[in-house]
């Protein structure tokens, strides 16, 4: 978000420009990751962290220098403005009434409105209209204004209503029952849900609590007589309505980070001193304030001694006290304890709820540059998981085979979840966002994610590997499986193809030995493990290239799914070249000890090899050819494999032709010719029975 240092100092006077301000900020874990313009006109590119809603607004970030350079903070309030304190402005002789019905107390804490009747409608102050421009906000009217005006101010969302357009004189706040529609200020028809929370009048929905205003009590040109509503909503149900639908406003992004439940008088003043000192108008009234229970943070312990082990260094208890006071706690003595204070929470840090978070501020204010660089003592042993050497070795086998490690984060979106999900999934209750509402049940959406990142910028030769837990719904509780992902694009893997052999290769036929390549990595991947028997078959899931993906099992259990990419995935993601992935299921691998080296001499005769050239249909696979040959027994057959494979030219469609290679040896004596040929003719013999026609 964007804030104005200017406006900053409108609260504080800083002892320093704006650049070292901005470094000063960040050391204190208020990011300013850039600067633009100059004064008056500097803005601040701040990067505000999700548990601090208190700081995404100019007040909090004035509050925080104010605690960071010692310097007083002036109170923010309408005679702070430039206008009349709130009890000097024009109010009638006696206050209207105009209820507050609070029907969802767990929805709404607390809902403050003012009334101002005579008010015009007309272009807000170039002050105004200036500093919203300077944060990316456009300029409206004079009462939008100063509701926008005020959140970016001191962070609180308020919203005013057409007074003469609420029905029946009150305002309600409930669920919004079976049937009901609210035509939104973005012009929209939205069809209410009953766990929407929404603001009513007597008769109709007026406002979704929290997200967004009603087109049909909006303000407009004729508007004479506003209600300002200042508000306490609860997160979670802000963030549930909003998702539901399809909305994301600086109200709603705010209301459900936490808002601060003391601070609605407060905007709501803020609010009506703006109106009224650019469009004229009457107060009417004292603000109506309906609290429908109390918001109170428990009071947290903070021992000094544990200050003192926590980070390292001694700090005095003053020092201790000091910070925390600037930052607004309050602090008493605990009775009988030395040293020991019960800390009362400021309304406005929801974030800090035990202990070990107020150290942290007292760290952070302290300043992290200024403890010692040195290690806690230790007392006890190391702990390692069983499982730790499996992992190193997996690590460093895919290291020797070029991938690098990377780690991506550990949620998903549901659109991921659809495709590469075949587990139940865990949803989370309050998502930073849509695409990141679900604990991922696969490695491959992180994975293509980083692939994707490193080819759009210029990387074509990309290895990736990644170690993980995926997570998946098991009965009224999660499942948590560990999991191996590498990924490598199409033109990482051709680099392990001598380039002869691909000049010799048609171009369809190259990522069929693109996809043997990395079927060789993944083999050698497994080949670190005990097993009597690694086989593949063709049955991998519907998001792999058909004929370019297998599974891969060990003595009958499937421990990898690998492939292309299939290409309708590829698009959707947008990715500009093939890719390739594996995804290994570590949990199951790593039940099985690893391989036990054995040594064998080297032969001291000589091998003999003979090449068979056959002509196959395309339905029969190498795989049936290896059985058909080891059904023979020929116990001085080493070796068996594929050498070339062709299409086109002379070979019938739906065919191919194939060079095999078989390699005879016997470890105890010199092999002869008519033996050789012998099992040549069983080879040939057995090639035949698979409907393999011999080529001259």
């Amino acid at each position: 978000m964007k804030l104005s240092p200017q406006w900053i100092r409108d609260f504080v006077d800083l002892p320093v420009d704006d650049r070292r301000l901005a470094e000063d900020l960040t050391s204190v874990g208020i990011a300013v990751e850039g600067i633009s313009g100059d004064d008056p006109n500097t803005v601040f590119e701040m990067e505000i962290g999700t548990n601090r809603p208190d700081a995404m607004n100019h007040y909090g970030v004035a509050r925080e220098a104010a605690a960071l350079y010692k310097v007083p903070l002036r109170p923010i309030e309408p005679a702070g403005k430039g206008a009349q304190s709130s009890s000097a402005l024009n109010r009638t002789p006696k206050a209207a009434i105009f209820p507050i019905q609070i029907d969802d107390t767990e929805g709404c804490a607390r809902y403050t409105a003012q009334i101002i009747r005579g008010i015009k409608i007309k272009s807000s102050p170039e002050k105004i209209a200036g500093r919203l421009a300077l944060v990316d906000q456009r300029s409206i009217n004079n009462a939008a204004d100063a509701s926008n005006y005020t959140l970016w101010e001191m962070g609180h969302p308020t919203h005013a209503f057409d007074l003469d357009l609420l029905d029946g004189g009150k305002i309600i706040v409930r669920r919004a029952r079976p049937g009901e529609t609210l035509k939104t200020l973005d012009g929209i028809d939205r069809k209410l849900n009953p766990e929407d929370l929404i603001i009513a009048d007597a008769k109709k929905p007026v406002a979704l609590a929290g997200v967004m205003g009603g087109f049909d009590t909006m303000i407009t040109g004729k508007t004479k007589n506003v209600l300002i509503e200042s508000a306490w909503f609860d997160p979670v149900a802000v963030r549930k309505t909003a998702k539901r639908h399809g909305l994301h406003t600086d109200a709603s992004h705010r209301f459900e980070r936490g808002a601060d439940f003391a601070a609605t008088p407060v905007a709501c003043a803020l609010v009506a001193a703006w109106i009224i000192e650019s469009g004229a108008g009457t107060l009417e009234g004292d603000q109506i304030d309906a609290i429908a229970r109390e918001l109170e943070q428990a009071p947290v312990v903070l021992r000094t001694a544990q200050v003192h082990r926590i980070l390292g260094a001694k700090l005095e208890t003053h020092e201790v006290v000091t910070i925390l006071k600037r930052l607004g706690f309050e602090l008493v003595p605990e009775p009988g304890f030395e040293a020991q204070f019960s800390v009362r929470i400021p309304t406005w840090r929801l974030d800090v709820e035990r202990e070990i978070d107020l150290i942290e501020e007292i760290a952070r204010l302290h300043g992290y540059d200024k403890f010692p660089n040195t290690l806690p003592a230790f007392h006890g042993a190391v702990t390692d998981s069983s499982n730790s050497a499996k992992e190193q070795k997996v690590r460093s086998s895919l290291l020797a085979l070029g991938y690098d490690e990377a780690v991506s984060l550990s949620f998903i979106s549901h659109k991921d979840a659809e495709t590469f999900s075949l587990s139940p999934v865990v949803e989370l209750a309050n998502p930073l966002s849509e695409e990141a509402s679900l604990m991922r049940s696969s490695l491959v959406p992180g994975m293509l994610e980083m692939l994707a990142y490193n080819v759009n910028r210029g990387t074509e030769n990309v290895r990736l590997f990644e170690t993980g837990d995926v997570y998946e719904g098991a009965g009224n509780g999660t499942a948590e499986h560990r999991r191996i992902c590498i990924g490598a694009t199409l033109s990482a893997l051709q680099h392990d193809i001598p380039q002869g052999d691909l000049l010799e290769k048609s171009k369809s036929a190259s990522g069929v030995d693109v996809f043997r390549s990395f079927k060789g990595d993944v083999a050698t991947l497994l080949g670190n493990f005990q097993r009597r028997k690694l086989s593949f078959d063709l049955e991998a899931t519907e998001y792999y290239e058909p004929g370019r993906s297998a599974r891969a099992l060990l003595d009958g259990e499937v421990v990898a799914e690998f492939g292309q990419l299939a290409s309708q995935v590829a698009a959707a993601r947008k990715l500009r070249t093939e890719v390739f992935i594996a995804e290994i299921f570590a949990d199951r691998l790593y039940a099985l000890p690893f391989r036990e080296l054995l040594y064998r001499p080297l032969p001291k005769f000589p091998a003999v090899e003979r090449d068979f050239s056959f002509v196959f249909k395309d339905e029969i696979t190498f795989k049936r050819i290896k059985s058909a040959i080891q059904s023979i027994h020929l116990k001085d057959l080493r070796a068996f494999a594929p050498v070339e494979i062709f299409r086109g030219g002379g070979i019938a469609p739906g065919s191919y032709s194939i060079l095999l290679r078989g390699k005879f040896q016997s470890h105890e004596r010199t092999l002869r010719e008519d033996e050789v040929n012998d099992w040549s003719g069983k080879i040939v013999s057995a090639l035949a029975e698979l409907g393999g026609i011999q080529r001259a």
